[in-house]
């Protein structure tokens, strides 16, 4: 459990430490950062799952990457705040196409993570 956590504080950093970098360079109201991190952890964790069921890594390297690194990694709690200010701040639009285009990015790449190497 103690290594799931360090780990997971290994992710949590890395998302911040990613997404400042992203929001720099964001001159608009659509967050970018959590978008893109979500997306990138989905495959990641899709990959590293389907490495775990086809016995290529351990349970403990599954636990570590997938439970720990990027499920601190990705955000659905970030995503859920930023979506909720977008609504908060009348961008509709903006707000509707980020949830529907980070659920929909999201759930492919955890499908295509999954098989990408089947």
């Amino acid at each position: 459990m103690i290594i799931i956590g360090l780990f997971g504080g290994l992710g949590a950093v890395s998302r911040y430490a990613l997404g400042n970098f992203i929001s720099k360079y964001n001159k608009i109201s659509f967050p970018y950062g959590t978008f893109l991190i979500n997306i990138i952890g989905s495959m990641l964790l899709g990959i590293t799952n389907h490495f775990y069921r086809d016995r290529i890594i351990s349970t403990d390297i599954w636990l570590f990457l997938g439970v720990g690194f990027l499920g601190a990694f990705t955000t659905f709690s970030t995503f859920s705040f930023e979506a909720i200010q977008l609504f908060m701040s009348k961008k509709y639009k903006i707000a509707i196409f980020y949830v529907l285009l980070s659920t929909i990015l999201c759930i492919l790449s955890a499908y295509l993570g999954l098989n990408i190497f089947t």
